[in-house]
């Protein structure tokens, strides 16, 4: 009977969370969650690519299966554990339904090396995913699935996965308490395609197209090809100089294009767009197609030891989860590689998350966008059909369809153009009415006045803590927060980003993501010539209110060794505090003149040492 009401419950989630859709494929129909069968508990089961067959077993290293078509056929029981024996290629997804313990955990194992996926015959399935849905209706591939799992590790030092296409590497869905540890993520075509300018001339360019970066070239036209995919290059590239990565704009639309000899091409056109001699310059297709990494209704989540040299999409994507643990997470291309990119667009990025998010000992570099993103969604009030109903729209187009609320949820109701809170309430029931429109009942009733005004669920807001991180050669901003419960920023090495080190937002007009800060403290950090202002407290509020956007936010201890002058420019906060910090500038400017403050209150600034350093010898 256990089976059985487990095998009902997996039926019953799988039937309330988005559409699935199945890629067709030769295998078994490993998909179909109620025919699958229940593991006797402490079971191992042996895999191996390259000796075994799925005629065996699988239940001994000489009757090792080949595929993983029978894991993905049952579901796995307390101590149970999945042992892969060597590296190799697999043409499927490796889907688990764990069921372990926290005294027995599921395990799954793999040996070192390289294991090459192709996603032709993935599991696909619909999912909705923050800031990013240029295409909603396509099903997403997905390489490592797992699902519905509970208390289990993924036991992975030394273990390569390289991806032969677009897909999501790993996704954690409806799971606790999941661990991965030790692996490693990489593309064998990245999606980003890297030349390096070797001469520059009145009229064309010699570009060195990097070996990964395959193309054609057809009536001088450059057409970047990979696995599964291709386009041409548009106006948005990115330039890697030295220290710094920054975005530019390259009209590619007059360029032509011939080919001199093996991976080297000539740009020919009227006036030089912006290319020069020595540089690396990076090239995406900007759709918004897919995530590196996805964790999505879950908790207790761990990220532990791994590395990604490559990853597609927003990155590493956690969307309504509770308590993620990210430690020693490398990100940053393989150094054999010659690559300079490792993602496509954000490193980590956290969208209406609860509980505590960690992020500590890592390295996190060599992106196309942020390396941290912590916020939630406003949606905005259209309806009010009764006293105690109302429906919220989804407002920003890469951001809807998914379940931003549950019943028993907080919402605060906020006005969009002071961005301050004006009433709060609690939600009794929840009903998505389509991708972008939601009916909450209510607890109590909807104040007046509450059309075109937004929510957030504060429920769904996090504690933060980012220590010991190296953040570097990153195009935007290092670490952006909007979060109202306690965070620390504390013991961070913010290197040489081209914009803000550290960036307080709060929108609720163009990306919706909110809102308010309320406790944050950011100690003992160094940033080194990061974009200015360095710290950047700059809710997007368009009106004053009766009060201050942000408040209690404390800036101390912190080293800043500035490119200009401007260190922190602070807007609609109350209790702002910057205390006992050193500014290292390469000119004679006082303290007044490196801090800014518009609109604020409470504001203590003692303590701060201005010293002046030669910028080409100053220590870092």
């Amino acid at each position: 009977m256990k089976g059985y009401y487990i095998i009902v419950t997996y039926v019953v989630l799988f039937l309330l969370s988005p559409v699935l859709s199945v890629a067709q494929s030769s295998h078994a129909d490993y998909l179909s969650i109620n025919h699958r069968k229940h593991s006797t508990e402490n079971i191992t089961y042996y895999i191996d690519p390259n000796k075994g067959t799925d005629q065996n077993s699988g239940l001994s290293i000489k009757q090792a299966w080949k595929t993983f078509n029978h894991i993905n056929q049952i579901i796995l029981s307390a101590g149970d554990k999945i042992k892969i024996l060597s590296p190799g290629a697999f043409r499927e997804s490796l889907f688990a339904i764990a069921e372990g313990t926290a005294h027995a955990p599921v395990v799954i194992q793999f040996a070192p090396g390289n294991y090459n996926f192709y996603p032709d015959h993935f599991y696909k399935r619909l999912l909705a995913i923050s800031n990013t849905n240029d295409t909603p209706d396509e099903p997403k591939a997905i390489a490592i699935y797992l699902a519905n799992c509970r208390f289990l590790n993924v036991n992975a030092t030394g273990a390569n996965i390289i991806l032969h296409g677009k897909a999501i590497e790993t996704c954690v869905y409806q799971s606790e308490n999941v661990a991965l540890h030790g692996i490693s993520y990489n593309y064998n075509r990245p999606t980003v395609s890297e030349i390096k300018v070797v001469d520059v001339q009145r009229g064309f360019a010699d570009v060195m197209v990097h070996p990964d970066s395959w193309y054609t070239v057809k009536d001088s036209l450059l057409t970047w090809r990979g696995e599964g995919w291709s386009y041409r290059p548009d106006s948005y590239w990115q330039v890697y100089d030295a220290d710094y990565v920054y975005r530019k704009d390259i009209p590619f639309n007059n360029i032509r294009c011939v080919v001199l000899g093996k991976n080297k091409l000539r740009f020919y056109f009227k006036n030089n767009p912006g290319f020069t001699t020595g540089l690396i310059y990076q090239n995406r297709n900007v759709l918004r197609d897919c995530a590196g990494i996805l964790f999505a209704y879950s908790k207790n989540i761990t990220i532990d030891h791994v590395r990604i040299y490559f990853m597609h999409g927003m990155g590493v994507v956690s969307q309504y989860c509770k308590n993620i643990k990210v430690s020693h997470l490398s990100v940053k291309p393989d150094e054999k590689s010659g690559r300079t990119c490792a993602a496509w667009a954000d490193i980590l990025h956290f969208s209406g998350c609860s509980g505590l998010i960690e992020i500590k000992n890592s390295y996190l570099s060599a992106a196309n966008d942020d390396a941290i993103n912590i916020h939630g969604t406003f949606l905005k009030i259209v309806e009010n059909t009764d006293p105690n109903r109302i429906t919220v729209r989804f407002m920003q187009g890469q951001t809807y369809g998914f379940n931003a609320f549950m019943k028993g949820d907080s919402i605060s109701f906020i006005d969009p153009l002071t961005l301050q809170a004006f009433a709060t309430n609690s939600i009794t029931s929840v009903k998505m009415l389509d991708g972008k429109n939601i009916a909450l009942t209510l607890k109590h009733s909807v104040p007046q006045h509450g059309l075109n005004n937004v929510v957030e669920n504060i429920t769904r807001t996090p504690n933060v803590w980012i220590h010991n991180d190296t953040i570097t050669r990153i195009p935007t901003r290092g670490i952006l927060i909007t979060t109202r419960r306690k965070s620390i920023i504390k013991n961070n090495l913010i290197n040489h980003t081209y914009m803000s080190g550290v960036l307080v937002s709060d929108d609720a007009a163009s990306w919706y993501e909110s809102g308010e800060v309320t406790d944050l403290k950011i100690d003992n950090n160094t940033f080194l010539d990061c974009g200015e202002p360095v710290i950047n407290i700059h809710p997007e509020n368009t009106q004053r209110g009766t009060g201050a956007v942000h408040k209690n936010i404390r800036i101390l201890n912190n080293t800043f060794y500035l490119k200009n002058r401007m260190a922190l420019s602070v807007k609609s906060t109350n209790n702002i505090n910057f205390t006992a910090n050193k500014i290292f500038i390469n000119k004679n400017y006082g303290i007044d003149s490196c801090i800014s403050f518009y609109d604020c209150s409470g504001i203590s600034t003692g303590k701060n040492k201005v010293i002046l350093a030669d910028t080409l010898n100053r220590s870092k």
